[in-house]
């Protein structure tokens, strides 16, 4: 049973911070119920959203045919998607400058974005995951711990990265004390079992997927079980679940950009998992089964905007083609057009290894494309040329301000949240 701990919070009274800030307090700290053995059922509505989640998502694997072969589209969607992780917590990139960064990282004279790094860091812990964990018998408690510690590398907050926390931290309120925090999770002393519990559910198939993915990521940051990291590292579990369970086995389409686009709701979704008492109360099965019908229309609606963005990225590809005139088979351009979406920003050398080329076959290739308006060049640090197809960095950049937007139409409801500005023409 769901529990409430009332605990005491004492300041040094001879520290520098304000009377405000070092005052001490009673609060309670929330400590959900186990998940593995717990008995679960959703109504009639939730489930049918559950399915059609489902069945949407297979659906995007199975049909979508474009970049099939060079996997681009997959790379595309799990940037959009950690990019739109990071945003949720504060570190915003748009996603020129990030391609840049990525860029930059394997040049010797380009100076390190440190904010870009993060980002990239959720790029890799995301990828990691997807294509370590998706495989691994088991989900452990250590595999977790993994993708956080990849997380925070290269950030101030490297040293807590990869550990189970060892305080109490808070969501809301004062940085200093918990005194009107928003939320307060378990104690430390809570954590370790609440997290090996959360594994053993993430084993089971007892549940359909996208239940299982929803109800494992409210129940991680409801435990909010490290110092940093944790929106990111949740929002990783839905994507290995996702896969590991067959239903996404290419691809996850950007749920977090839409549930960060409806903050209000998946905020408000997530309080809702959180019922004092009985698992079998009113309250406990509605914000149960709310919170699992939102997840699940978050689910749909990406799936609806990455087969636009595909569609947009095929139209993109067959214009490419049609100024570009006959392109051989297998030629270093014929393959950079097809390689280009999963990598819009490349140096001859990048080029020539992400299609397994010369360096002498792409440098050849590349003034074609410049001149039929794929590539332009722009330069990465003091002295390294670099090439950018600015058409598809746009539509990248439509992708993420329309699912920005709740009706995925920002001329008629503006973005929720901030976002790059609209491309011009």
């Amino acid at each position: 049973m769901s529990s409430l701990i009332k605990l005491q919070w004492q300041t040094d009274a001879r520290s520098s911070l304000s009377r405000r800030d070092r005052q001490g307090c009673d609060y309670e700290a929330y400590v959900p119920d186990l998940l593995a053995d717990a008995p679960i059922s959703f109504d009639g509505d939730t489930a049918a959203d559950v399915s059609d989640a489902e069945v949407a998502i297979r659906r995007l694997n199975q049909e979508t045919t474009t970049l099939a072969d060079s996997e681009a589209m997959a790379r595309l969607l799990l940037r959009a998607e950690a990019v739109a992780s990071s945003k949720i917590e504060g570190l915003e990139v748009g996603g020129r400058r990030l391609l840049r960064a990525d860029l930059a990282r394997s040049l010797d004279d380009a100076r390190p974005d440190v904010t870009a790094t993060e980002v990239l860091n959720n790029v890799e812990a995301m990828h990691w995951a997807v294509e370590t964990l998706s495989g691994a018998r088991e989900l452990e408690v250590d595999d977790l711990l993994a993708v956080n510690e990849r997380l925070l590398a290269g950030t101030d907050m490297e040293p807590h990265g990869g550990k189970i926390r060892e305080e109490q931290n808070w969501i809301g309120g004062s940085s200093f004390n918990p005194c009107s925090a928003a939320f307060v999770p378990p104690p430390p002393g809570h954590v370790l079992e609440l997290m090996q519990d959360l594994c053993a559910f993430c084993n089971q198939d007892r549940l359909p997927a996208v239940a299982q993915a929803a109800l494992a990521h409210a129940q991680f940051e409801t435990i909010h079980p490290f110092a940093d990291g944790n929106g990111r590292t949740g929002r990783a579990l839905i994507h290995v679940i996702l896969r590991r369970r067959g239903v996404a086995p290419r691809f996850v389409p950007p749920i977090s950009l839409v549930l960060a686009t409806w903050s209000s709701d998946y905020i408000d979704g997530l309080t809702r998992t959180r019922y004092a008492g009985s698992r079998s109360s009113e309250a406990a099965l509605e914000g149960m089964n709310a919170w699992v019908s939102l997840f699940a229309g978050a689910c749909q609606r990406a799936v609806a905007d990455a087969d636009a963005f595909e569609a947009r990225v095929r139209a993109l590809q067959t214009e490419w083609r049609e100024r570009l005139g006959r392109v051989r088979k297998n030629s270093a351009v014929d393959l950079l057009l097809a390689a280009l979406p999963g990598a819009p920003v490349i140096t001859v050398q990048s080029g020539a290894s992400l299609i397994g080329r010369s360096v002498q076959a792409v440098n050849e290739a590349i003034p074609r494309l410049v001149e039929a308006g794929v590539l332009k060049q722009t330069n990465i640090g003091q002295r390294n040329r670099a090439f950018e197809a600015a058409e598809l960095i746009d539509s990248f950049t439509a992708l993420e301000r329309q699912l920005a937007s709740p009706t995925a139409d920002t001329i008629t409801a503006p973005p929720e949240r901030r976002v790059p500005a609209r491309p011009q023409p």
